[in-house]
Formats: structure tokens, sequence, C-alpha cells
């Protein structure tokens, strides 16, 4: 039998008690702010938040939880709620003023069909163009007072400061390993070894880590990204090239394959300041671990670590992929020497 407040409600959601709490208090005293923005990365909930927040909102019996049974909540359920507007673009990488006006500002002035508000989520908000931010800005500084906007983004600084200054924003934290470990045992067929690799490499993003624990590529990928630490001191440029394209054949996002580099160089660091190989990921690698963690200074893993984070960094703002890669590897590699 379906748990639908698990499936549905605050109840299945993975962390984030602190955020829950705000909108629970927030709509109890009856204080709902008309626009909100929900950041954090990719996997981390957010749509999953904002839809239990608007199906709350919409709920025909009032409460702080959407009751699952009312009328209302069955629409939610099945996409059907008319006072629910999910907004979308046609184009992959933008959010056009077109599509701001066309869906929200022309629309916000008509009524609620059937409930007390009007819910408006933007997934993925930091596509917005400046000019759709700004469509979007006159509609916020004066909204009729049964609208609710909720943004949802990777960040809220992608946002003008005359958006930001008008809406709560409610940050996503990373969700502890331990819950995301039990997560996975519990929603996949993955053992306990698989899901705490999975939870350190997630970095707290929980639907990151229920991706990685599901694809048949996360091994491959795993592997190859260890064996290019074992041997980035003896690669020349040719070999440092094929590696770069090869890392981008594979069907995981080159930020994910970044993220296994980044767990890597934290066992080495966390091994070199304590030698206790039980606080390792890569338990397996022990030897590998230990002998890297007699070689690299520690300025020197710490330079490496802030590179990885300065590729993502460039990779999430559409820097030159390989130009990126080859900077990263050269930065490992002369540390690593």
């Amino acid at each position: 039998m379906t748990d639908y407040k698990k499936e549905y409600g605050f109840e299945g959601i993975l962390g984030h008690e602190k955020v829950i709490e705000h909108l629970k208090n927030s709509i109890a005293a009856d204080r709902v702010s008309h626009a909100y923005i929900i950041e954090g990365p990719t996997g981390s909930g957010k749509m999953r938040l904002a839809k239990a927040f608007a199906m709350t909102l919409l709920c025909e019996k009032g409460g702080t939880s959407p009751c699952m049974e009312c009328h209302s909540c069955r629409q939610v359920m099945h996409d059907a709620q008319p006072d629910l507007i999910y907004v979308t673009h046609d184009k992959p990488r933008t959010i056009s003023v077109e599509d701001i006006r066309r869906q929200v500002v022309n629309d916000i002035a008509i009524r609620p069909e059937q409930s007390r508000y009007k819910v408006y989520i933007i997934d993925e908000a930091e596509k917005m163009n400046e000019s759709a931010q700004n469509a979007l800005l006159k509609t916020i500084e004066e909204p009729p007072e049964y609208a609710v906007v909720l943004l949802l983004a990777t960040s809220s600084s992608v946002f003008l400061p005359t958006i930001t200054s008008r809406c709560v924003t409610l940050t996503l934290r990373a969700v502890p390993e331990d819950m995301i470990v039990k997560f996975l045992m519990e929603k996949t067929d993955v053992d306990e070894q698989r899901a705490r690799v999975c939870a350190a490499f997630s970095q707290g993003v929980p639907g990151k880590a229920y991706m990685l624990a599901q694809s048949d590529d996360f091994a491959q990928v795993k592997e190859a990204a260890i064996r290019l630490v074992k041997r980035i001191t003896e690669i020349d440029e040719t070999e440092m090239g094929q590696e770069i394209r090869r890392i981008n054949e594979y069907h995981l996002e080159p930020s994910d394959y970044l993220d296994i580099l980044t767990v890597w160089y934290r066992d080495v660091l966390q091994f070199k300041a304590t030698q206790d190989a039980n606080a390792l990921i890569f338990k397996d690698e022990v030897l590998e671990v230990k002998r890297q963690a007699s070689k690299i200074s520690y300025p020197g893993l710490e330079e490496i670590l802030e590179a990885l984070d300065k590729a993502k960094t460039r990779l999430h703002a559409n820097v030159n992929y390989d130009l990126t890669m080859e900077l990263l590897l050269e930065t490992i590699k002369e540390n690593q020497k």
C-alpha cells in the first residue's frame, strides 16, 4: 500500500529539517511569503520540497502538512491542480523573458480557480536571463495576496540583488551520510559498502547518491579515476589529452568524476593526519592511499583539493572543458611528484 505522506509530503523528505520547520511555522502563523528562493545542488531535493510546500498551501484541510485525502491533494499527486503552475522553458540553457511573461506575469492577475493560493514553481531558475528576472521582479514587487512564487536554483548568487531582496532564501544543506546510506539500502538493492561509497561521493546530496547507486557506469568510472591517480606522474601530454577526452565520454557528468577524485584526496589527507585506515572511503586501496600520503605534502594536498573545487566551478560556468581539465591534472601531477 502506497504511503502518500512519505511519497509526497514533508515526512518523506531526506534531511532539511530546519527548512521544513521554517515552512510549517510560516503556514501556522499565516505569514507565508510571496516569493521564496530554494537553493541547493542538483539532486538535493528542491523540487520535492517545493511540491510538498505547494501541496500544503493548496490543501483543503488548511494544516501544516498536506492531508493526502482532499480533492486538491489528489490533484497535485496527478499534476492536475489548476492553481499549481510549473513554469517550463523550451531552450535548454535559458528561461526567456517570453517564458516568464507568458506563464507568470500574464497569468498571475487571474485569481485562483479553487484554492486560497496560486503557486508558481520555477525549476532551474538560475537559467533566467536578466530580462526574464526583471520581468519577474515587477511581479514580485507588488504581487496579489494569493500568489506564491518558488524559485528553485543551485545558488541564489545568480539572481539580481533586487530579486533576492524580495525573496525568502532557504538553503538546502548537505544531508548526513548515515541518513543517505539508510535511504539507499531501503530504496535500492545495493549492499551497505556500496551505499557508503555512493553516499560519500554524493557529498550530502541524496539524489546524486541514488543516481550513483543505480548507475552501471559508476564502478567503471571509479576504477578509471583510481588508475589515473596511481599513474599521473608517469603520463605524458598525449596520454593526458586522451584521458581528458575519455572522462567526457562517460555517462556520468564530469563533475561526478571530479567528486571521485575529491574523495580520494580527502582520504589521502585524512590518512596523512590520523594514520587511521578505518575512516577511509577507499579502504580497498589503503596501500596506495598510504603511499601517496607519505609523498604529498599538506600544502600539496590543499592545492589539489582547491584545484578540484575550482575545476567544478569552471565547468559549471561553462569554461572550456579541455583547458579546465588540463590545468587540474597538471596541478595534481605537480603535487604528486
